[in-house]
């Protein structure tokens, strides 16, 4: 009886134990995976080939950079052990960190670096300026390498440790000798992340697994410097379009991280308990619209000026945002509070002057062509800015041909010459971070360097002289001189036009902590419970 009644207590406690056994084996595993909503799908794999930001967050898991900036916008050594400048200021040397190794098993060498760095400068604003006062990358050994100087330029560490798009990620060299405008078909990195191309389904979910082999630095991680000590075995991007849909998923657990929550959205997920809110993008973002120069009527200075008396910053940042706690009007290339900021050049534009406008289309010829405006309508932050845009040209005397697609879409159509009533464009709207246009040399769309310059290939012997004066200045208070200077040239060209400021936060599960304030989400140095 005794022994029966043993048995039948063991048993009744196995029985008892197994649900709980179960259910904790789960929560150690799903503790293993993050799942994330990031901004946008991803659909294109090469970050050196647009400057998206859902491709450079996708490098970032992926590749490894020689620098990085850190949470103070020092820039640090990353892949670098150690470097040397000469006396004359005309040679660095740089060498690699022990045990380097690409996702399939091989050394990160100096060779690779080599074809990464001339394949990023080929493609970025930065980049090309530093290879312009480049005389030669040379070969030390396997993991040591040189850049060699024409002459001193201020910005070879800056320009090598660019946080934002194009990023310098480093590439086998195989794939880095891939030219520029063409898209690598290999996803071989460095970085803490091995892109599992088998299971990505685009429109569905990217998933990414943590590289066993990588080799963080010893430092604690600070932005996007120091130690990449990944806590996940797996990391899935699910793609779930609708706000609503994504936040329900966070708050029934059944998700872990939103990176761009709907702003309207903001207040059922602040009264949740279970939710965190996170501003990793501390300076916040710009708006911008970006004019084809190579295309009628966009070729003429006068026309692309009647843009900028017809549109005003408010109206945009209002239609995306509602609430002026999310933005700031503020007229200028550079970002509030960052040390280039000068509203200087912006006296008397984007106030919406439409008698202005049409005066100047008049006296500029403008025939009525059509304007053929780029619609991005599966990003939040972005979909409501062409419509805005479309009403205020009409209003200043254009015609305007709105035409609406996905981000990705947009991001294809923009990198192409094609006449815009033949697969081109006129106009588009995009977002940057502020990380990414601090001073006339990192921003994009104001390298004014004709077929080389980004989409829109912006065409100014002068505010190219004015960058590279930049380029050379190391005197900060003769730095934002001539800042001041590119902003007025530029503006009077109209390499593009700013539309004011605008912050956003992420959000989280209240079981997720370590995100990192950087200039990019980075899913590195983050836990769950």
């Amino acid at each position: 009886m005794m022994s029966r009644r043993t048995l039948w207590q063991g048993t009744m406690a196995a029985l008892v134990a197994l649900p709980l056994s179960m259910a904790a084996g789960q929560a150690l595993a799903q503790g293993k995976t993050l799942k994330a909503v990031m901004h946008s799908d991803l659909k294109i794999l090469d970050p050196i080939w647009t400057t998206a930001y859902i491709v450079r967050n996708h490098g970032y898991m992926v590749y490894d950079t020689l620098f990085s900036v850190d949470d103070k916008w020092v820039v640090q050594p990353q892949m670098v052990d150690k470097y040397d400048v000469s006396a004359d200021k005309l040679t660095y040397t740089f060498t690699l960190r022990d045990g380097l190794l690409w996702h399939d098993g091989q050394p990160v060498t100096s060779d690779d670096c080599i074809a990464s760095i001339k394949r990023w400068g080929g493609r970025d604003s930065m980049g090309q300026k530093l290879m312009s006062f480049v005389k030669d990358l040379e070969k030390v050994n396997d993991k040591t390498f040189k850049l060699v100087l024409k002459e001193p330029y201020g910005l070879v560490i800056d320009s090598l440790g660019k946080p934002s798009s194009y990023v310098p990620f480093m590439m086998p060299k195989r794939v880095a000798d891939t030219p520029g405008d063409q898209q690598i078909k290999e996803f071989v990195g460095s970085g803490p992340f091995v892109f599992k191309q088998d299971e990505w389904k685009p429109g569905e979910k990217v998933v990414y697994v943590k590289f066993d082999k990588y080799k963080p630095r010893s430092e604690k991680a600070s932005g996007l410097s120091g130690g990449k000590v990944v806590n996940f075995d797996r990391v899935e991007w699910l793609a779930i379009s609708d706000p609503q849909t994504s936040v329900n998923a966070l708050i029934n657990g059944e998700i872990d991280l939103i990176e761009a929550p709907k702003s309207d959205l903001n207040p059922i997920l602040e009264a949740e308990k279970k939710v965190k809110f996170f501003n990793w993008n501390v300076l916040g973002n710009q708006y911008t619209m970006r004019l084809n120069w190579t295309q009628k009527p966009f070729d003429n200075q006068k026309v692309r000026q009647a843009v900028t008396y017809a549109l005003n910053q408010e109206d945009f940042l209002k239609a995306v945002h509602g609430e002026k706690k999310y933005y700031d009007v503020y007229k200028s290339f550079y970002p509030k509070g960052t040390p280039m900021a000068t509203n200087v050049g912006f006296e008397n534009v984007l106030e919406s002057k439409f008698d202005q406008s049409k005066k100047l289309l008049q006296e500029a010829g403008y025939d009525g062509t059509p304007i053929v405006l780029l619609h991005s309508t599966d990003l939040e932050v972005l979909t409501n800015l062409a419509p805005v845009a479309r009403d205020l040209l009409t209003r200043g005397g254009f015609k305007v041909d709105m035409q609406s697609m996905d981000w990705q879409t947009v991001v294809a159509r923009r990198a192409k010459k094609d006449p815009a009533n033949a697969g081109g464009w006129h106009a588009m709207l995009t977002s940057w971070v502020s990380a990414d246009i601090l001073n006339p040399v990192m921003i994009g769309f104001m390298n004014s360097s004709c077929d080389k310059a980004m989409f829109g290939w912006s065409c100014s012997e002068e505010v190219e002289k004015l960058r590279d004066q930049f380029s050379r200045e190391t005197d900060p208070v003769k730095q934002k001189a001539i800042a001041q200077q590119a902003q007025v040239e530029a503006m009077k060209v109209v390499t593009h036009i700013p539309l004011g400021q605008w912050y956003s936060s992420g959000v989280h599960s209240d079981k997720v902590s370590g995100w990192l304030a950087a200039p990019a989400p980075v899913f590195w140095n983050m836990t769950k419970q």
